[in-house]
């Protein structure tokens, strides 16, 4: 039994009062708490984050292709009339999905000032995915003192909007790391954009909550307390605020590559027979904002991570339209193979294609990290697509299917720029999925090959490298 991805949807939610919560914001403020304003001074408006080119590929109103012919650099360069929602997804102002992450709080947890609420209620309400049961859980807000009150006396975190406070996030046990408010934070963010994502993917594939059997939960954002720090689920999290009464699921995590191993891991369960509809979800990640802000600062340019993202699958039985996962085709990188670059793209691009026959060539476009090179680049962290793509092109070039003078042809042609925000999970190949099913169904393109890496040895506890393919290929009723 064949398998598909029936729908895709991606969101971005634009969190510029949030930066100085990433990870590296929040270390650097302790120390050296003037920054703040420098940071402040740099970020960007909605307005701008709209009309961010990479942001509309993102959201599949133009392709990522279209990025060779903005000048560069993006940020300088809006584009015309850009539009919050595209043939994938949205990209939601800040003030809006304060309503989302109240929505989502089942402990009270977060506390929103009244006239703050009175501020945003109208335009919650008025959002197509919204129910009147989520305005109900919104409430009615805190009075000011109130919450002024705890945050002079608790450990909580203020809530910012355009630099003022607007309510807090509470933390809930004195002793546990995992439930302090910074933690609670990531945890909540996380649960609210996987959830907008996945409202957004329902809608795209015509499917109603019950019908959804199964989430798979792939974000780096691992929930728990002190006994079980990465415990889980956000999966069911999201499910329930998803009114999925039917189904159940887990977090899967693997650094960078989840996304990846997730799809795969639905497809198998699919093809058993096991579930019928599986979602593949990844949250936003909050450590991840501002992450480059110092490199950012330095060049003079925007702090361009200030934007969660979100992605959503629907892997489903073959319907005889969408395109199929070859499930004949996964590459993964094994112990005994080495973390050379070479070793890498050997086990997950030529050796898993040539179990099918096929060579290099025959793939129409690969999807690698597509991170956005406009964000690693001024932080000397490369060009992480480009390099990637190089290797491919080396390692085609070495089995002899191009020339070497062809080596940048090759990277043009069955590549494309990144325009992933650096969220760790998200730019893991999977933002072109979207365009690739609509070339497919278009019939536009046959094959296209997903992989990404992951790193292990962040967690110090292996020096290993990771990474993990699949082949997706257009239905071939279609052909």
């Amino acid at each position: 039994m064949a398998v598909v991805v029936k729908a895709c949807a991606y969101i971005l939610v634009n969190v510029p009062d949030f930066v100085r919560y990433g990870s590296k914001p929040i270390r650097d403020l302790e120390g050296k708490p003037e920054l703040l304003h420098e940071i402040n001074s740099r970020l960007r408006t909605y307005d701008e984050v709209l009309a961010y080119a990479p942001n509309q590929v993102f959201i599949g109103n133009r392709h990522p292709d279209d990025l060779h012919e903005v000048p560069s650099p993006w940020y300088d360069h809006p584009l015309d009339k850009p539009s919050r929602d595209g043939p994938f997804g949205e990209i939601m102002p800040q003030e809006e999905f304060y309503g989302w992450i109240k929505i989502a709080d089942d402990f009270d947890l977060v506390w929103l000032a009244k006239g703050f609420i009175d501020q945003i209620r109208d335009r919650i309400a008025s959002h197509a995915l919204i129910r009147p049961e989520d305005i109900q859980k919104l409430g009615t807000g805190v009075p000011p003192e109130k919450i002024q009150k705890l945050l002079a006396e608790n450990g909580a975190l203020p809530l910012y909007f355009h630099g003022s406070v607007v309510g807090l996030l509470r933390h809930v046990h004195e002793n546990d790391d995992c439930l302090k408010a910074h933690v609670l934070m990531e945890n909540i963010l996380a649960k609210a954009s996987g959830a907008l994502v996945v409202r957004h993917l329902l809608q795209k594939a015509g499917m109603g909550p019950g019908d959804v059997d199964f989430l798979l939960e792939c974000s780096e954002t691992a929930i728990g307390d002190r006994y079980q720090r990465g415990g889980g689920s956000l999966a069911k999290a999201i499910a329930e605020m998803c009114r999925c009464p039917n189904a159940t699921g887990h977090d899967i995590r693997a650094f960078c590559a989840a996304p990846i191993y997730a799809i795969i891991n639905a497809a198998g369960l699919v093809q058993a027979g096991i579930y019928r509809n599986v979602v593949v979800v990844g949250g936003g990640c909050l450590a991840k904002i501002g992450m480059k802000y110092a490199a950012h600062l330095k060049s003079e340019m925007p702090v361009l991570e200030d934007v969660l993202g979100g992605v959503a699958f629907l892997v489903t039985t073959d319907d005889g339209i969408n395109p199929i996962i070859r499930l004949d085709c996964i590459g993964k990188h094994d112990v005994i193979a080495g973390s050379s670059q070479q070793a890498i793209m050997t086990t997950l691009v030529s050796r898993p294609l040539a179990k099918l026959g096929m060579k290099m060539l025959d793939v129409d476009k690969y999807a690698t990290e597509m991170h956005n090179a406009e964000i690693t680049l001024p932080a000397g962290s490369g060009n992480t697509p480009y390099t990637n793509y190089k290797i491919m092109a080396s390692l085609a070039a070495l089995n002899k299917e191009i020339d070497r003078t062809e080596i940048e042809k090759f990277i043009r042609v069955k590549g494309m720029p990144g325009f992933s925000p650096t969220q760790g999970h998200v730019p893991a190949a999977v933002p072109f999925l979207g365009h690739a099913r609509q070339a497919m169904n278009a019939g536009n393109m046959k094959f296209a090959m997903f992989l990404a890496k992951g790193s292990p040895f962040l967690g110090r506890m292996s020096e290993l490298s990771d990474g993990v393919s699949f082949l997706l290929e257009r239905n071939p009723v279609k052909n």
